[in-house]
């Protein structure tokens, strides 16, 4: 039996992520006839057609589409292959490359640079920040190893381990918290008087949920980029955010006059890993979540 190449494989991958041939040459760093060729060799291989072509299109049969999902996992075993091969099967070196959303990175990142660097020295870190929808994305390419994000959230083919929870906190500018309800009751706030994320910010459908936000007219249409964005939006008296504490504890409110109080029934997010099923490297993820998660406002994992 003849092995496909695993470089045409990878071709194979990245044309369907871009849908156009120029691009993922382009991508891959090859010319587009050299792209071409390689998908008509894994055509001839496997005897069946894996795209349907006219002229200038193309549109992957089923064969086709099903390949690529079987390539993306067996590409990931062979970069964790590599990696374990160059860190001569040494569990705690070798390059990490770890996601983490925007609600948790500011507040995180030095703390577990120290941590990497004390106690995985021959760990070579890479960090990025992305939204969570295109950190799972990466993951399951394998462009990442490891996640961090805000639970619970759906990660089909993926485990999880929760670090610790994050309670919500209703933040106020203190010329306004005499006109809260005494006992606090979110439903009774104002309309159009709370600040949240823009949608694609996970914490936005978190804090909704966790601090029944029922009534959608509370929630003001202007929508921030960032929590920072959201500590402006309180400071200048128009109405209330959620913060997570998180963010509190590493002073996000420390130049304003702003007061935070919990939220109703002590509501909050998880914090967690995300990997992907079948991954080698567990070992050195719970080894990792052990270090981290003491930076976590109520670390849960068991040390």
């Amino acid at each position: 039996m003849k092995w496909p190449n695993l470089k045409h494989l990878h071709y194979l991958v990245v044309l369907h992520q871009e849908q156009h041939f120029h691009r993922a040459a382009q991508h891959c760093h090859v010319s587009q006839s050299t792209l071409s060729t390689a998908i008509q060799n894994l055509e001839e291989q496997f005897g069946s057609q894996l795209l349907e072509r006219d002229h200038k299109t193309f549109v992957f049969t089923p064969l086709g589409l099903e390949l690529v999902e079987r390539s993306k996992a067996l590409l990931n075993d062979a970069h964790e292959l590599v990696d374990f091969a160059q860190s001569a099967g040494n569990w705690q070196a070798g390059k990490l490359k770890i996601g983490v959303i925007p609600t948790i990175a500011p507040f995180i990142f030095e703390g577990l640079i120290e941590r990497v660097h004390q106690n995985l020295p021959d760990i070579t870190l890479q960090l990025q920040e992305d939204t969570t929808a295109n950190l799972l994305t990466q993951l399951n390419e394998g462009a990442l190893d490891l996640l961090m994000l805000a639970l619970p959230m759906e990660t089909p083919g993926c485990k999880q381990l929760v670090l610790g929870h994050d309670p919500f906190h209703l933040i106020a500018h203190s010329d306004l918290v005499t006109t809260l309800p005494v006992p606090l009751d979110v439903s009774a706030l104002p309309k159009q008087s709370i600040f949240l994320l823009q949608q694609e910010h996970c914490m936005t459908g978190h804090a909704v949920s966790a601090c029944g936000l029922k009534h959608s007219e509370q929630v003001n249409s202007l929508a921030a980029s960032s929590l920072y964005t959201l500590v402006q939006l309180a400071s200048s008296k128009l109405g209330f955010t959620f913060m997570p504490e998180l963010a509190i504890q590493n002073h996000i409110l420390s130049t304003k006059s702003l007061v935070s109080m919990p939220a109703e029934d002590m509501a909050y997010r998880e914090i967690g890993m995300v990997w992907r099923n079948g991954t080698t490297r567990v070992r050195l993820f719970r080894h990792l979540a052990e270090l981290v998660a003491p930076l976590i406002p109520i670390p849960t994992l068991t040390r």
